[in-house]
């Protein structure tokens, strides 16, 4: 028997699996997170924006719309 306990729904980990791959991914090439990008990521890790949506705020923090 295990004794993990599970946080948030399996949607809420597994976006939360994505979102870590993707910084570690980031982090490996020398790059950072933002506090503000970082808001963003655990907006989205709960559910309240959805990708396309963290897409969106990411372009226009960095000028790209």
């Amino acid at each position: 028997m295990s004794d993990t306990i599970q946080v948030g729904t399996a949607a809420e980990r597994a976006r939360r699996r994505i979102v870590d791959e993707a910084i570690h991914s980031g982090e490996m090439e020398g790059l950072s997170i933002t506090d503000a990008a970082r808001a963003d990521v655990e907006e989205f890790v709960s559910g309240r924006i959805d990708a396309d949506d963290l897409v969106t705020r990411a372009q226009a923090r960095h000028g790209l719309v």
